[in-house]
């Protein structure tokens, strides 16, 4: 049985898209009892919360550029306090969608946007709620990284795997520096997971898994939800590979 004790409220980032990870993690927090508030850069998200509230759950949106330190500021302020940070906004956006192009091509403002998207979001975000947590002596921050990056990697994909190799980072930084706060710090790595974003490529790959199929942003969200949970309570520093086993394979397909 997952128990949260003295967690009562969680905030989701990344959560606009109707089939994604973000949203179903806040399906799971919800579910088990928690107040959550979820967040993304477009209005959709507002839609994605009517659709929580209508399943029961304690939910409201917030629209927010989380690239923008203001813009998180005022997701601060309107939130309120926060006991379980989950960082999964990443990738790309509905007006941005996630750029591939080889490394030799990529112009500054490329690599910026791929940087800031997929790891400035998590460090603006975790700017402005961590202390809090460390203030009342308890919290929980996941960060959504993933294997792309600290253990493998795709052509076209330099500065995306270099913002979740520093996701990784980040979170072994952190766990260290709050753990005597009561505060955990922990990152979930998704591999080959089916949303709406999967290209038929992704799809494809994923048959090539030891499990033969892709992940579903569900078992992503039963990871989450275990390290935010009290049962993780002495998990820190950890890295949740959810992947059928892909990154221990050398020969796919």
């Amino acid at each position: 049985m997952i128990v949260f004790g003295k967690s009562r409220r969680a905030l989701v980032t990344g959560a606009g898209a109707a089939d994604g990870i973000g949203i179903a993690t806040a399906r799971a927090l919800g579910g088990a009892g928690l107040s959550v508030v979820i967040t993304a850069s477009s209005a959709r998200v507002e839609q994605r919360a009517e659709e929580l509230r209508a399943e029961g759950l304690d939910v409201r949106a917030l629209v927010a550029n989380l690239t923008l330190s203001g813009d998180v500021e005022r997701l601060r302020s309107d939130a309120g306090e926060i006991d379980i940070l989950v960082n999964n906004a990443g990738m790309g956006t509905v007006a941005q969608p996630a750029l591939r192009r080889r490394f030799i091509d990529l112009s500054e403002s490329d690599w910026d946007r791929g940087i800031d998207v997929s790891l400035k979001t998590a460090f603006l975000s975790t700017r402005e709620f961590l202390a809090g947590m460390v203030r009342r002596g308890h919290g929980r921050v996941v960060n959504m990284a993933s294997v792309t990056g600290p253990y493998v990697s795709n052509e076209g994909e330099a500065a995306y795997s270099a913002a979740k190799a520093g996701m990784i980072g980040l979170t072994h930084a952190l766990a260290l520096e709050v753990g005597r706060s009561g505060v955990t710090v922990n990152a979930v790595a998704p591999g080959w997971i089916a949303t709406g974003a999967s290209t038929p490529e992704e799809l494809a790959a994923a048959r090539n898994t030891p499990l033969g199929r892709a992940g579903s942003p569900e078992e992503v969200a039963a990871a989450v939800l275990f390290l935010a949970s009290d049962a993780a309570g002495y998990v820190n520093g950890a890295v949740l590979v959810v992947d059928g086993g892909n990154i221990l394979q050398e020969r796919k397909g």
